[in-house]
């Protein structure tokens, strides 16, 4: 997933990868929480990982514009 991130991305974005325990799993996008496994109770899913790429790619759009 982060792999993911950094190629919506690209040099635009910073990504800190921090380990944990009992499967956490929370993608924050300026301080934003946008994907919280705890939250859900699940893992991410194909249309959440589009989804998260989907505001990074806007997030930088509206940056940049």
């Amino acid at each position: 997933m982060g792999s993911e991130l950094f190629a919506a991305g690209g040099s635009h974005i910073a990504i800190t990868l921090t380990p944990g325990q009992g499967g956490v799993f929370k993608v924050t996008l300026n301080g934003e929480v946008a994907f919280d496994k705890n939250e859900l109770g699940r893992y991410p899913t194909l249309p959440d990982a589009k989804e998260l790429k989907a505001k990074v790619i806007n997030m930088i759009d509206a940056v940049t514009v």
